[in-house]
Parts: C-alpha cells; sequence; structure tokens
C-alpha cells in the first residue's frame, strides 16, 4: 500500500493499521535486508500518521498492529525492530504483535515490551494455552476459518487465562464479516483500546465490495459500515445477530445452479 493510501485511511478516521512487516525486499531470504525494509516502512508509516488525531481513537492517536507472519528467526532480531520503533517514537503506539516466529518455533515472548499475538499457531485451545505459557498476550480468533465450535473453545481458552482476543478477517465477503462481527462482539475489550477489535480488510481487496455489501440481509444498518474507524453495533445489530441467520438469497441461488 503506497504511504498516500495510509494517509487516506487516517484521513477517514481508522486509527489501528494493521501493517504487514517481515517483507523479502530482495526475494532472496536475507534476514539482514528483511529487517531494514520494515525498519524503513515503519519509519515513513509512522511519519505519515504520527500527527493525526483521530475521533474515535481511544489514546487521540493513531495505533499500530504488526503482523509478521512468522518471519523472523529470533528474539534478538525482533528486539532490533522494537528498538527501532522506541527510537522513531513508535513503540507506545504499537498495540499488537502477532506471530514474530515461525510455528514450530517455541520461543518465550513475555518480557517483549509489547502484546505479543498468536494467530497461525494457534489451531486448538491447547496451542492456546501453549501460547499463553510462552508469554502471548493476545489470542486472534478467525470464527469464518476455524469454524465456529473451534473459535469458542479457544476463546474460552484464552478467557479462563485472562488473556484478550479478537477476530481476524481472511478477507471474507461481507456476509462472513458479519460471523467475525458478531463473535467480536461478545469479547471482552482489548486493554489498549477498552473496545472490542475486529479486523476487515474486504473493501481494500475485491473490486465489487459494494455490490458485495448490497447482498447482506440488511446492507443499509447501521452496523455494516465503519464511520472514523468504528462500527456502531446498536441494539438491532445483537437483536438480529448482524443478519447472519438470515437468508442470503444471492448465494442461495448461487449453490442451487450447482446442483
Amino acid at each position: 500500500m503506497a504511504i498516500e493510501d495510509v494517509e487516506a485511511l487516517v484521513t477517514d478516521g481508522f486509527f489501528v493499521l494493521k501493517i504487514k512487516i517481515g517483507s523479502d525486499p530482495r526475494q532472496d531470504g536475507d534476514l539482514d535486508a528483511m529487517l531494514a525494509w520494515d525498519c524503513a516502512r515503519m519509519t515513513a508509516i509512522h511519519r505519515a500518521a504520527e500527527s493525526a488525531r483521530p475521533a474515535n481513537s481511544p489514546t487521540g492517536r493513531v495505533l499500530y498492529y504488526l503482523d509478521a507472519n512468522g518471519r523472523y528467526n529470533s528474539l534478538d532480531r525482533i528486539r532490533k525492530l522494537l528498538d527501532h520503533l522506541a527510537t522513531i517514537g513508535a513503540l507506545d503506539r504499537t498495540i499488537l504483535l502477532e506471530e514474530p516466529f515461525p510455528e514450530h518455533v517455541r520461543s518465550e515472548v513475555g518480557d517483549l515490551p509489547v502484546r505479543v499475538v498468536a494467530d497461525e499457531s494457534a489451531h486448538t485451545e491447547r496451542d492456546v494455552i501453549d501460547r499463553i505459557s510462552l508469554g502471548y498476550k493476545a489470542i486472534a480468533i478467525k470464527p469464518a476459518a476455524k469454524t465456529l465450535s473451534m473459535s469458542f473453545r479457544m476463546a474460552r481458552a484464552a478467557h479462563d487465562h485472562h488473556i484478550p482476543c479478537f477476530c481476524a478477517d481472511l478477507t471474507v465477503n461481507p456476509a462472513l464479516v458479519e460471523w467475525n462481527k458478531v463473535f467480536a462482539a461478545h469479547l471482552a475489550p482489548l486493554p489498549e483500546l477498552g473496545m472490542m477489535i475486529l479486523e476487515t480488510n474486504g473493501f481494500q481487496n475485491y473490486r465489487n465490495w459494494k455490490q458485495m455489501v448490497s447482498r447482506h440481509p440488511n446492507p443499509d444498518a447501521e452496523w455494516i459500515v465503519p464511520r472514523n474507524g468504528v462500527f456502531t453495533l446498536n441494539e438491532a445489530f445483537y437483536q438480529q445477530s448482524g443478519g447472519m441467520f438470515q437468508p442470503l438469497p444471492h448465494y442461495q441461488e448461487l449453490v442451487a445452479k450447482r446442483v
């Protein structure tokens, strides 16, 4: 994403930016080049966002959620990244660091100065408990992918250990955004925000997103479109469970044509 597009998101009121780190700029597996690229990218994003004062941000500032997708190989390298964030004034805005290491790496992360999140490494409630034992302090839940049943079990395991969860997106369509949204709406608030958090990025990736939204059972409902970075979940949302149990004629017709 171009920095101009990041600035546009901030102007639109989004106050938590999910930032992919772990790039391989030369496609040669050079981890030092990866770290240098990540540091430069974070500097550029922070410069674009540091002066913004989003209306709905609990801190009054833009906050960062970093997703490494298991690309870092050591605590030392992660600490170098975090030291850079501290140097540029971005560390205290970094509220989440997701999946810094490959799944097989079982490093203790409890002393890192950020809330470290388990995502790809957490498949079951046992994985949740294992990651918590390593110092992970949040769990990314994927109701639309890991099934609602497993998501409930994982969330319960995290809740029993006083660890917050939030819902990741997987670039799902508007109907499945509601699955994630309903689930997220019943989780405890993320401490750094005092509110529940939901990742959603379909509007950035689907060419016909607005048309897809029009196929939702309640396309004009107040809770469908975020405003100033926030979904407003009113009583109707909870009464209707975001419309997730209502018929979806468009998709029913697609299935009927294939039968």
